[in-house]
């Protein structure tokens, strides 16, 4: 399979990325529409993957201007196909045209562990973010791209 990977912008591919975003947190994680659109969509940075053979969009990610990567998606039927990894090596290079020094996830507790083990380090206490239990982690940019080719699929709101 081939995917294409693009960095988009809000206005232009909206329809794009919140139909991904629907099916995978709206639908899938039951998180109400108002709390997984936000007014940070508009000033994000995003990355769009489509399937090159039926042009589909399948995943998407978001890294804010400060740092903070959310929203990473895929679609279901493409979660073995390991497409995390190019969005979150396009929120890496964003992150690095910005000379961000960290980036930052809000990581569900119970992958805590699994982010400690590719270089991200908690900051702060656990909090509820949509009904969740979240736990902020941190990352040196140049660590995270080191490990970001041992990632595996996770999702990340």
């Amino acid at each position: 399979m081939s995917y294409s990977i693009s960095q988009v912008e809000w206005q232009q591919a909206a329809p794009l990325l919140k139909s991904i975003r629907e099916k995978v947190f709206v639908c899938e994680r039951r998180i109400p529409k108002k709390i997984e659109f936000d007014h940070d969509d508009t000033i994000a940075y995003h990355m769009l993957v489509c399937d090159d053979k039926n042009q589909e969009p399948i995943a998407t990610g978001r890294i804010s201007p400060q740092g903070e990567i959310s929203r990473i998606a895929v679609v279901m039927s493409y979660r073995s196909e390991r497409i995390d990894i190019f969005i979150l090596q396009g929120l890496f290079r964003i992150a690095d045209k910005l000379t961000l020094k960290e980036v930052f996830i809000s990581s569900p507790l119970e992958k805590v562990t699994y982010f400690t083990k590719h270089g991200f380090y908690p900051v702060g206490s656990v909090y509820m973010e949509a009904g969740m239990a979240k736990q902020r982690m941190a990352c040196a940019t140049c660590k995270a791209v080191k490990h970001i080719k041992k990632a595996k699929y996770y999702l990340s709101h």
